[in-house]
């Protein structure tokens, strides 16, 4: 019979996930640790295995014309399988160490 795993405290406060997983890059039920920039994003794609795409829009300042331009940034970020995301919802992801060669984050939060 199997036990309910508690999820354990990362350190940033989020609501952990109420499913239970076996995933050692998970920061509540594995051995990843966070650490460095939290980041909220809307997904733009789930396509990769237990992988998402975020899109993270942000305001930079040009002097010259003394107004803000809108700019985007996307970033690749583990999603362990007990945090369920689609396309188009808003969410939490922290930088971990390096995952593979382009992923450095990991999903934390569902926004509601």
């Amino acid at each position: 019979m199997k036990q309910k795993q508690e999820a354990r405290n990362i350190g940033i406060p989020v609501t952990p996930p109420t499913e239970n997983c076996t995933d050692t890059n998970c920061p509540f039920h594995g051995v990843l640790p966070v650490r460095g920039q939290v980041l909220v994003g809307t997904v733009v794609s789930t396509k990769m295995k237990d992988s998402i795409l975020v899109r993270r829009e942000y305001l930079h300042y040009v002097t010259k014309y003394e107004r803000f331009e809108r700019r985007a940034s996307k970033y690749p970020a583990h999603c362990p399988p007990c945090i369920k995301v689609k396309v188009g919802d808003q969410v939490k992801i922290a930088e971990c160490r390096p995952l593979s060669k382009t992923i450095s984050f990991v999903t934390i939060e569902k926004m509601k």
